[in-house]
């Protein structure tokens, strides 16, 4: 709430809203956004233009609610005159001029160290040689920090360069909260997370025996990831990030409409108008992905008894057990993740996902 509200101003008694294109946009209520749009669309200085086109200009009039982009497409469609003569659509060009620059030094690189942005899923990452603490904390700060400014939190799973006193002390310098992931599975834990597996992937299947040719192929591995729709979100990470869809190569082997059609005088304009309407397009995407994730059963109840899956695994043998416990669950974390105690109301330290519990009848 608060990050949302310091993209809003007060302006006497009227709220405003803080644009790319334009420097305060003024927040509409229901009845003022139909009213708004019946009039530019088939008002006196009418043309009948389409959904996309209306959004636009609403928006360089300097007028905004939530639902701007949606709502004027939905309500051109219900325009005879438009529908009657609808013009074929044609998509803008991102990153018309792109700055490249170029590092030298010899590559020698064994692991890899990713981050995740917490809402767009868009991925970091860069090949080191040893994934120490001390290069964890350069990571943080050279490709994080001092690209995105401070952040509030930081998630990561439980290896130990991240949950070590040396990185702990490096974020409370910083101000920063650290978030650690809910332990699911001894071999996945400190090891490869959804992206890490994602690039894994990739690299597999493009290196096929060249395995040393791996740190060469990351750049192309995550570019393909980002311009990819995903099936839960059905949207591309490029286009959550910076508003619009990347131009790929074979639209240059093979031109398209955005391609063959594309206007510099005015792509930087249609680009600013993207960014105003990109938060519609982030929550109807953060909605959908929650409402797929909320369809999880809940297989454990506060006060049940559990049995938990051995972490350590250079402590086990053919001999340990694979459980040990009980615990009781002492609540409910939300997306399959509980906290746990012990039998005598001793906290356990962070949360233990569903798949690396099961039920313990006493």
């Amino acid at each position: 709430m608060t990050k949302e509200a310091v993209k809003y101003t007060l302006v006497g008694q009227q709220l405003y809203r803080r644009g790319f294109a334009f420097p305060l946009l003024k927040c509409l209520d229901q009845e003022e956004a139909k009213y708004t749009m019946k009039e530019v669309h088939e008002g006196v200085c009418r043309t009948h233009i389409g959904g996309r086109a209306l959004a636009s200009k609403i928006a360089r009039a300097d007028y905004y609610w939530p639902m701007l982009k949606s709502d004027c497409m939905s309500f051109v469609k219900r325009c005879d005159k438009w529908t009657q003569g609808t013009p074929r659509k044609v998509a803008r060009n991102p990153l018309a001029v792109a700055v490249l620059q170029i590092g030298g030094g010899h590559l020698r690189a064994i692991s890899l160290s990713t981050r995740a942005d917490y809402f767009t899923k868009w991925i970091k990452a860069e090949p080191v040689a040893v994934i120490s603490v001390e290069r964890v904390k350069k990571f943080l700060w050279k490709k994080i920090i001092c690209r995105f400014g401070l952040l509030a939190i930081i998630v990561s799973n439980n290896r130990t360069q991240f949950a070590s006193k040396t990185t702990a002390e490096f974020c409370q310098g910083l101000g920063i909260k650290q978030i650690f992931t809910s332990v699911e599975h001894p071999q996945t834990n400190g090891q490869a997370g959804a992206a890490n597996k994602v690039i894994l992937k990739g690299l597999r299947r493009r290196l096929e025996e060249a395995k040393g040719r791996w740190a060469e192929e990351l750049p192309q591995v995550l570019w393909s990831y980002h311009t990819t729709p995903h099936s839960v979100t059905n949207e591309t990470l490029f286009r959550l990030t910076f508003g619009t869809e990347a131009v790929i190569p074979i639209e240059i082997g093979e031109p398209s409409l955005r391609t063959a059609l594309f206007e510099p005088n005015t792509n930087e304009g249609e680009l600013r108008a993207n960014l105003d309407m990109l938060q519609e397009v982030r929550e109807a995407t953060h909605i959908r992905e929650f409402a797929i994730k909320s369809r999880v059963a809940k297989l454990f109840r506060p006060q049940d008894l559990v049995l938990r899956k051995m972490v350590h695994k250079a402590e086990n043998n053919k001999l340990t057990p694979k459980w040990e416990g009980p615990f009781r669950v002492r609540k409910e974390a939300g997306r399959g993740a509980y906290r746990l105690e012990t039998l005598k109301g001793k906290e356990i330290p962070r949360t233990w996902n569903a798949a690396s519990l099961r039920m313990y009848y006493s």
